[in-house]
């Protein structure tokens, strides 16, 4: 499927950092109760529904079921009476970054299997997880830096990534990644053709090399196609999975045949597919009444953002629905997974969508919950969770109404238990609302649209809540910088803002620079609605530099135009209707980012204007 881009991967990752809810671990991890039960929840174990029970959880793990159980005196009691209890969701493809594990369990997904992320990030998450921490957020198990050509898919994010050429490669490559932590290896074997794009991708004999690779050293191999005919030669290749389902032609006759002979899974991914045939998969998901408290700002833009169709795209959502149901029908293992946060979804909330498009596609709803929980723990061999047993972990969901009969009860949410520790949902609903409380006022200063002159000491602002330094160190990256105030203005003026650093490869996004935070608080969105155009002076090294508006409708992605700052002085102008039709009224904030190779970079900024 078509990614976000670089700038709006970088996007994702400065939302996270300025205004997730609480940092990644930040909060206490907890330990887990000792003992509580659960009375009288009709209870779908991972596989079938069993009726109403009672469930005994001690110390983090399933200690029985049954009707009546009798419990030691002072245990706790959670009236489960006309709810139904559900293993913890497991989404078999998401890209996590910033505070997605936290939103993800506060939906009821308590596993995430992310299929292409920071191997940094990813590895100091699982070390903190594997001692027992983290139990506010969901697990991450990951697949790390995924497998692909030069120029190829993964390659567009703006980081320097290892790529693949030749089958010679393909054990040291596939060994490499073992080491960096992935724990299966995700192979892009996709060349944009159902998408109207051109995209370079390994050929037939590197992917065959790739999957035995993998096999040698006892993974799982998946891949990620965009085709029916990559789909096809991936399955003949020996791979264990498709990350995706094609969008480009109606399924062949003997395909679902064919991934059947092979025992290979497919996670479809409907709601990102949905989204890139042109409807935004996640529109009803902000419209639903049992949903919308939880859905954040930025969530709600990017739920409601769709791809945009390119001309010579193939893509109909119909071909992947009309797969999935063969796929079914042949027995062939499907997986429920979003793709989140494509354009159209987002972590956690999207599940539910991707549940009820399941059973749309064909499947009982019994069937689409096997494929969020007992299923994905089968197929990636997580043999501690998936289904409600003695012995597994308590990675629990109550909800109200029975998903069994009506597969939308999933989003009647009432708790989450993550190792037998319950989620404070609360607390993430009271973020929402002030999220949601956060005003659009306009500036009362700088009528005149002078934002900074650089000529105090200090980087100072007019509006908003100030310059801030930003790179990718808090993803784990290497990049630095530095903002100050230094001798030498524009147009004979005193002082500039001088930003310098190093852009330095090692993270799944690499920049450096200054963003100008424009509301009272980070990213609190200001109506500049009155302003019409982005006035600022530079000069530099001669790279290319990228300026970047973000906007609370616009969610994660960022409206972006280049500059190039030259030797000299220069006065840049940019209407803000140049910034995809911006029209003002929500700016949360300026970015003034290296748009260049890794390496040392310094410009200057003077006279910033919002007129």
């Amino acid at each position: 499927m078509p990614r976000l881009d670089a700038l709006s991967l970088i996007a994702v990752l400065l939302f996270s950092m300025l205004s997730a809810p609480m940092a990644l671990g930040a909060q206490a991890a907890g330990a887990a109760d000792e003992r509580f039960v659960i009375r009288g929840a009709r209870v779908f174990d991972g596989e079938r529904s069993r009726g109403a029970m009672d469930v005994l959880v001690r110390d983090g793990r399933i200690a029985a079921l049954g009707i009546g159980l009798q419990v030691p005196s002072g245990t706790m009691e959670v009236d489960g009476r006309g709810k139904t209890l559900l293993p913890g969701l497991i989404d078999s493809h998401t890209h996590v970054y910033g505070d997605a594990l936290r939103t993800a369990l506060a939906f009821g997904v308590t596993t995430e299997l992310d299929q292409f992320t920071d191997v940094a990030m990813a590895r100091s998450v699982k070390e903190r997880q594997a001692k027992g921490g983290l139990a506010d957020v969901a697990d991450l198990f990951s697949a790390g830096t995924l497998v692909t050509s030069p120029k190829g898919h993964g390659t567009e994010y703006g980081m320097v990534i290892p790529t693949i050429s030749t089958p010679q490669e393909a054990q040291p490559f596939v060994d490499a990644r073992l080491a960096e932590g992935s724990e299966w290896i995700k192979i892009v074997y996709d060349n944009g053709r159902a998408y109207g794009l051109t995209i370079p991708t390994i050929d037939r004999a590197t992917l065959k090399a790739v999957v035995d690779a993998a096999h040698a050293r006892g993974k799982l191999a998946v891949v990620h196609i965009g085709d029916q005919q990559a789909a096809r030669e991936a399955i003949e290749a020996g791979a264990d999975g498709l990350v995706h389902l094609f969008v480009d032609r109606a399924p062949d006759a003997d395909l679902a045949q064919l991934v059947g002979r092979h025992h290979a899974f497919v996670i479809p991914t409907l709601t990102v597919s949905e989204s890139v045939t042109g409807s935004a998969s996640g529109t009803s998901l902000v419209a639903d009444a049992a949903l919308a408290r939880w859905i954040d700002p930025a969530a709600a833009a990017n739920l409601q953002r769709g791809f945009s169709k390119r001309p010579g795209s193939m893509a109909r959502y119909a071909f992947t629905e009309d797969a999935t149901l063969a796929l079914h029908a042949a027995r062939v293992p499907l997986l429920a997974g979003t793709d989140a946060p494509n354009p159209g979804t987002w972590q956690g909330v999207s599940m539910h969508r991707e549940l009820e498009l399941l059973v749309h596609a064909g499947l009982t709803p019994i069937e689409a919950l096997t494929a969020a929980t007992s299923a994905p723990a089968k197929y990636f061999r997580l043999t501690d969770r998936g289904r409600i047993a003695p012995g597994l972990r308590a990675d629990l969901l109550l909800v109200s109404g029975d998903p069994v009969a009506n597969i939308l009860a999933t989003r009647e949410v009432v708790s989450v238990w993550k190792r037998g520790v319950r989620m404070d949902r609360d607390a993430y609903r009271i973020w929402v609302s002030q999220q949601r409380a956060s005003t659009t006022e306009a500036p009362r200063e700088a009528q005149d649209g002078l934002v900074s002159d650089f000529e105090q000491d200090q980087p100072m602002a007019r509006l908003g809540s100030g310059w801030v330094v930003t790179t990718d160190q808090f993803i784990g990256g290497k990049s630095v910088g530095t903002i100050r105030v230094a001798p030498d203005g524009a147009a004979g003026s005193a002082k500039s803002l001088l930003v310098e650093g190093t852009v330095n490869a090692g993270s799944i996004a690499t920049w450096s620079g200054a963003m100008l935070l424009t509301g009272k608080t980070p990213m609190q969105p200001a109506d500049f609605s009155a302003r019409k155009t982005l006035r600022f002076w530079a000069r530099g090294d001669g790279k290319t530099y990228s300026v970047m508006l973000f906007s609370q409708r616009h969610g994660p992605q960022p409206m972006t135009r280049t500059f190039t700052a030259g030797a000299e002085w220069k006065e840049f102008v940019f209407a803000l209707a140049d910034f995809d039709g911006f029209d003002g009224k929500d700016l949360q904030g300026l970015a003034f980012t290296s748009a260049s190779a890794p390496g040392s970079f310094e410009f200057r900024l003077d006279d910033v204007r919002l007129k």
